[in-house]
């Protein structure tokens, strides 16, 4: 791939030539190249370039654009640009359009307002991305391909008419029959049995807007499944004629999406769209969080747990905010370099800015690229100059992989149950935040691993220990593969409210927690919500009190390996068992009866022996973050300061400082926003 591949770090930047007179182009291009840019995406939304009037194609304006790119020496990624509608289409086939719940039609004048079930926009979208793809793909200066824009993003839900008929299609192939749908959606309850798929539709608006939660968690995976088939139509149109070495690609991470699915059915590698900046928008910032920017390492670990190596599409580089919101300030000197690396000791090997000129009209206007509306030199552009300057010291990087020993399992089917089960999603959410928190505080490297069909007990064997804390639904085959990991040696640590539904999302008449009653030694006899009167509850391991937050379940140890580690306090189940330590194997399985705040998540980090693994080489405080990657034997360690302030590290082993090549021990002081990268 030319812009992962293994051998170095590449910059790039988001370009619009549709936006601009033709006579910046060659200008724009220069500065960018003198400037350490090498590579720009273009035309995501510039359908109307190329066909202005349905079924009459003109090639005109990118020939132009990409003959002058290859003049240059710059290479390009070509975006089929099927997230925006032209008018006449939007207007003579408005069935094409995605609706709210009530049916109400999103109209022309934004993006992303169409579905991915209406025949004619398939229809239409296999023309464009068949006309643009066999007339541009053979060009030189083309070295990648992105699918659309941002799939799911604004909207990850879909309540047209075309998606109802697709929806009892889904059901029709996933059931078979009416009768085993009946039966998987517990239709029983409050009379809502049908007698045909006809009579099914995609969630709509009820009396309470309490939908049949079966039916939700089927659509969810339904929305999933769409986004899917769309962007493997594109690609399998595009991979007819793109040159050899050439990738596809689609950019962000957005929700009610299977993104591992849709990366091994239709890409190369997957690319994300970081903003830390919206940590300081001006309507939802909050002064207590911790994290703040920080919390983008959250995501970043995300698109890691797609693909180990990937690219960043759009690197916040200005100031952000729409016309209508999402309003935050100016990124201050050094954040923008903070946040690229930020990106790459993630695992990210291609940094694209978004993006290279502010828009000076519609809706982004105030989303703002490296220059800003005058085009003129700025401390934004010094910075990038900066950023690649750094790059071309860090190439040796390229290809390692982020190294971690604690995983923090997660799976599609209980994302998508918490987002419409309040009491898994509190829990979730509490437990999700307070891991990964402890995991930055105490400079604990930790991955995201999806557990999915493809994944086996090997996959997981190389982390020492790993979170699960709510798989609310656990399929047979899951818990076969954890079973091996544990029994094989590895320690798995489970939440409250594990185990208690099917795979349809229905409650299970076992005794809790149902699949894993066998590996964890554990019954729950009796469970509850936290009551608002009475928060304090706490377990007590050997000493140490664990906040027991949000849901309790009170155990009993079950079995001769079972062994009750710590109990309840300060509440009405006082001195019922709280945390349980099964051996398994020749593997553990803890079960702790709450969810994990940060402080818990801190003392299961360091009792587990998995905190701070680093700390024999370097002393970090805890306003920086830790991340590392290794290739072969080699560490690469990043030492990120997110304060305006100086940050002081010590160093306790001799490493290398790649941004000098110096030696480097002792005390090293960083700048506010500063990086370094120690080998």
């Amino acid at each position: 791939m030319e812009i992962i591949n293994g051998e170095r770090l590449v910059l790039g930047t988001c370009y619009y030539p549709e936006h601009w007179d033709e006579s910046l182009w060659r200008d724009d291009l220069r500065r960018m190249l003198e400037n350490g840019i090498e590579v720009i995406r273009i035309a995501e939304f510039a359908w109307s370039k190329i066909e202005r009037y349905e079924g009459v194609f003109n090639y005109d304006f990118f020939d132009r654009f990409l003959d002058l790119a290859e003049e240059m020496g710059m290479k390009v990624i070509f975006c089929t640009p099927t997230a925006t509608p032209p008018a006449w289409l939007t207007e003579k086939y408005p069935e094409v359009l995605n609706a709210n719940m009530d049916g109400v039609l999103y109209r022309h004048g934004a993006r992303r307002h169409y579905n991915y079930n209406s025949p004619k926009y398939q229809e239409l979208t296999r023309i464009i991305v068949e006309k643009s793809a066999s007339h541009y793909a053979k060009h030189p200066a083309i070295i990648g391909w992105q699918i659309d824009n941002e799939l799911n993003c604004e909207k990850d839900v879909f309540y047209s008419e075309s998606d109802t008929i697709a929806f009892r299609k889904f059901l029709e192939k996933k059931y078979e029959t009416i009768d085993a749908l009946n039966a998987a959606w517990g239709t029983n309850f409050w009379n809502q049995t049908y007698n045909s798929f006809e009579e099914v539709y995609v969630p709509r608006t009820t009396l309470s807007n309490s939908t049949n939660p079966h039916e939700v968690l089927d659509y969810t995976r339904f929305v999933s499944d769409s986004a899917c088939k769309f962007a493997k139509m594109q690609s399998d149109i595009i991979r007819k004629y793109i040159k050899p070495g050439d990738f596809i690609t689609t950019n962000g991470l957005f929700g009610n999406l299977d993104n591992q699915r849709m990366t091994n059915e239709s890409l190369d590698f997957i690319t994300y769209d970081s903003y830390p900046n919206f940590a300081y928008c001006l309507d939802a910032y909050n002064k207590d969080n911790f994290l703040k920017d920080r919390m983008w390492s959250r995501n970043l670990s995300e698109v890691r747990a797609v693909s180990k190596n990937f690219g960043i599409m759009e690197q916040q580089s200005g100031a952000n905010g729409w016309n209508t919101g999402m309003a935050a300030p100016t990124p201050k000197p050094g954040q923008m370099t903070l946040w690229t690396m930020q990106s790459v000791a993630h695992g990210a090997d291609y940094v694209s800015y978004f993006r290279w000129r502010t828009c000076t009209y519609g809706t982004e206007i105030y989303w703002h690229g490296i220059l800003d509306y005058s085009g003129r030199d700025n401390r934004r552009l010094a910075e990038v100059k900066s950023v690649h300057e750094k790059f071309q010291k860090l190439s040796e990087i390229a290809g390692s992989k982020y190294e971690a020993k604690v995983g923090f399992l997660k799976d599609y089917d209980n994302e998508w149950d918490s987002q419409l089960d309040i009491w898994h999603e509190k829990v979730e959410w509490k437990s999700q935040l307070g891991i990964f928190e402890a995991a930055q505080r105490t400079h604990t490297p930790m991955d995201y691993i999806y557990l999915r069909d493809d994944v086996t007990a090997e996959d997981l064997k190389p982390y020492s220990v790993l979170f699960y804390p709510h798989p609310v639904l656990i399929s047979e085959e899951r818990k076969v593969v954890l079973e091996e990991y544990v029994k094989n040696g590895g320690c798995l640590v489970l939440g409250c409210r594990s185990g208690y539904k099917d795979m349809y999302g229905r409650c299970v008449m076992d005794k809790l927690p149902g699949k894993f009653a066998e590996m964890s030694g554990v019954d729950i006899p009796e469970y509850t919500l936290v009551s608002p009167d009475n928060k304090d509850i706490v377990i007590d391991w050997d000493g140490t009190k664990l906040e027991a937050a949000v849901f309790n379940d009170q155990l009993a140890a079950v079995g001769e390996h079972a062994e009750v580690l710590g109990r309840y306090e300060n509440c009405y189940y006082a001195g019922e068992p709280g945390l349980i330590k099964n051996t398994y194997g020749e593997g553990t399985v803890y079960y702790f009866g709450a969810a994990f705040s940060e402080k818990t998540a801190e003392v299961f980090l360091e009792k587990l022996g998995v905190k701070d693994p680093h700390k024999a080489k370097l002393e970090i405080p805890e306003t920086c973050e830790l991340a590392v990657r290794k290739k072969d034997d080699t560490e690469y360690c990043f030492v990120l300061n997110y304060k305006d302030a100086e940050a002081e590290i010590q160093v306790k082993e001799e490493m290398t400082d790649l941004y000098t090549g110096e030696k480097v021990s002792g005390t090293v002081v960083l700048k506010p926003f500063e990086v370094r990268v120690l080998k």
